[in-house]
């Protein structure tokens, strides 16, 4: 019975070497690694990638464009989007954006091996990308309610009524810009995949290497 234990044990220790499950002193390396071998990221999802973000520029651009060309005059006064806050953030979002897509559309769009470096900047950029721009929309539409709807605790009287070609464009270009989240949303989700698909999940404790680790020798 002994020998049979001990031929079991040494078939055992071969099994999980040849897995890698065992290293050098009978422990098993668990942690999770990064994988030594970067392969190209396959043609449809490198596509997809570059779409959105080139949908991005167009979208980004397109509300830039309407907010900047905003303004009316007539016999009440003047309105600019200059004239609000939330309204210049928006513009400078959506430059911001429109700038990053396109450099990065054209990065992405190129046949390369996506490297960690790479991977971790697209993470980290498109995640501060996401979070600006939803706070322009955000802060654009709380404007455009107030513009729309008044305030009377503030004594803030609605505008739309007399300002109603100013507020449509208002509406298209905020409308447009949640179209542009909703894009950088897609994004996120696709360079976190890139990135996390890049490092190896933890190894399970084989019942192998449980009974090498018991009964050493």
């Amino acid at each position: 019975m002994n020998r049979e234990r001990t031929r079991h044990r040494e078939k055992s220790v071969e099994r999980v070497m040849e897995k890698g499950g065992v290293a050098e002193g009978g422990r098993s390396p668990y942690p999770m690694q990064m994988k030594m071998g970067d392969e190209s990221q396959p043609n449809t999802l490198r596509t997809a990638e570059t779409f959105l973000r080139l949908l991005s520029v167009g979208l980004c651009v397109s509300a830039l464009v309407l907010m900047l060309k905003n303004s009316q005059q007539n016999q009440y006064g003047s309105l600019d989007y200059a004239h609000l806050g939330a309204f210049r953030y928006l513009v400078h979002a959506n430059g911001i954006c429109a700038g990053y897509s396109l450099f990065s559309a054209v990065i992405a769009a190129m046949p390369r091996p996506s490297t960690m470096p790479r991977a971790w900047t697209f993470f980290l950029l498109d995640q501060v990308l996401t979070y600006i721009i939803i706070a322009a929309g955000a802060a654009s539409t709380e404007v455009l309610y107030l513009a729309e709807n008044g305030d009377a605790a503030t004594t803030w009287s609605a505008a739309c009524g007399s300002f109603g070609r100013f507020c449509h464009k208002v509406t298209a270009s905020v409308a447009i810009t949640f179209v542009a989240v909703f894009c950088y949303v897609l994004l996120s989700l696709i360079s976190s995949y890139k990135l996390f698909t890049k490092y190896d999940a933890p190894a399970g404790k084989s019942t192998a290497a449980i009974e090498v680790a018991a009964f050493p020798g």
